[in-house]
């Protein structure tokens, strides 16, 4: 339903960019169990990155936090079986979530920074920054930017959006001229926010 990324599995209060201490970078993830599993989202997780590849600092470590025991059993589960189909050693951690603390405003929602008439809208739509944030349009709109989902999807749930006709033939346009539009397919939208 919505991501936003930041800092944690540290110690340190209130770290940031510049003065991450023992944190690593991060993104939160809400959603809705009814509409995609939490074993998907792990799926997702492990086919966007090398987990096998060593990290040279800790900033940029591939950890799972998980939230209860379900999720811990799931996670480890997945970790085994992510290290049998690729036959080596997997350096992911998986540790129990804790403090999360959101990056800078310059570090969310990237790939519509670089669209600045829709990142217009969507900020004239949620001028409280955090509600922008908290947005699932705003996250689905950047996971469509960000090359997740297709056109097809999109054209169904763009009317639902709040952006002008200009705004939204722009990032259809965007979304549209995509060779092939691969990537992940994003989950049908849950509630609206």
């Amino acid at each position: 339903m919505r991501t936003r990324v930041g800092y944690a599995g540290g110690r340190a209060q209130n770290p940031s960019y510049h003065a991450l201490g023992d944190h690593t970078e991060t993104v939160q993830i809400d959603y809705d169990p009814a509409v995609i599993s939490y074993e998907t989202l792990l799926a997702v997780f492990w086919d966007s990155h090398d987990a096998a590849a060593p990290v040279w600092s800790r900033q940029y470590k591939s950890i799972l936090f998980y939230h209860d025991t379900e999720q811990q059993r799931l996670a480890e589960a997945s970790k085994a079986r992510e290290k049998a189909r690729r036959g080596q050693k997997i350096l992911t951690e998986i540790r129990p979530a804790g403090a999360f603390y959101r990056a800078e405003e310059e570090h969310q929602k990237h790939q519509l920074r670089f669209e600045r008439e829709i990142l217009g809208e969507l900020r004239a739509i949620y001028p409280i920054f955090d509600d922008y944030v908290d947005s699932t349009v705003a996250t689905r709109i950047n996971g469509y930017l960000g090359g997740y989902g297709t056109f097809v999807d999109l054209e169904e749930e763009l009317p639902d959006f709040g952006l002008s006709s200009r705004a939204a033939k722009k990032l259809s346009d965007i979304v549209g001229r995509r060779p092939g539009q691969s990537g992940c397919p994003l989950p049908a939208a849950g509630p609206k926010g």
